[in-house]
């Protein structure tokens, strides 16, 4: 059983699910921050643990699932299949918002369903782990890097290269790994409210 807090502004116009990173969970102040944006947004969102309470302690002595990507992608497209055909989630655009390592799976997830995931965003991810997958997403997706996270600005670079997606990268400037300098989270919040509001939540007026 996997827990997670599901909101739905009423008129959302799509749903946003939130793959948490390594060592993180459902309750990360910072992408609770950007989930309550994207609700101002008018968009739905979905803060979801990607492991049993069991498997998080485990995974606090040994830091292996939390790099399991194959695992984690097929439950957040498990995760997006449910929100598919739930009650107050039905036939509502789906995206994904993946930071560190749960933007590889949130990428592998994407890979899988081709049809069912309208658009990506990363923050401070690492892309690279989802590996050959990347060439087969096609949902547009955005990756997002601190501008001092230059390890992982290489990583979301090369990454970039292979997907054959529309596809953007921004970095932002003075930003360490988790966006914790002044301004640069309000920053990610904007950058990823104006990529779903373009490809999730206004289909009709994709360009």
């Amino acid at each position: 059983m996997l827990e997670g807090d599901l909101a739905v502004p009423p008129g959302a116009r799509g749903i946003v699910l939130f793959a948490h990173g390594s060592g993180s969970s459902r309750f990360s102040p910072r992408n609770r921050y950007v989930a309550g944006a994207l609700r101002e947004r008018g968009l739905g969102t979905l803060l979801m643990d990607l492991l049993t309470a069991s498997e998080e302690e485990v995974d606090e002595r040994t830091a292996h699932l939390r790099f399991d990507v194959e695992m984690l992608g097929q439950r957040l497209a498990d995760a997006a299949a449910w929100l598919a055909t739930g009650t107050a989630t039905r036939g509502m655009p789906i995206g994904y918002f993946g930071a560190s390592t749960g933007a590889a799976a949130a990428l592998l997830a994407a890979a899988r369903s081709p049809e069912g995931i309208g658009a990506i965003v990363s923050r401070g991810g690492r892309p690279d782990l989802a590996g050959p997958a990347l060439a087969q997403v096609r949902a547009p997706t955005l990756l997002i890097v601190g501008g001092a996270d230059t390890v992982v600005i290489g990583m979301n670079r090369e990454a970039y290269g292979q997907l054959q997606c529309p596809k953007d990268i921004a970095i932002v400037p003075g930003a360490s790994h988790l966006f914790e300098e002044p301004g640069t989270l309000e920053e990610v919040a904007r950058l990823a409210g104006e990529w779903f509001a373009r490809w999730l939540a206004a289909p009709e007026v994709k360009t």
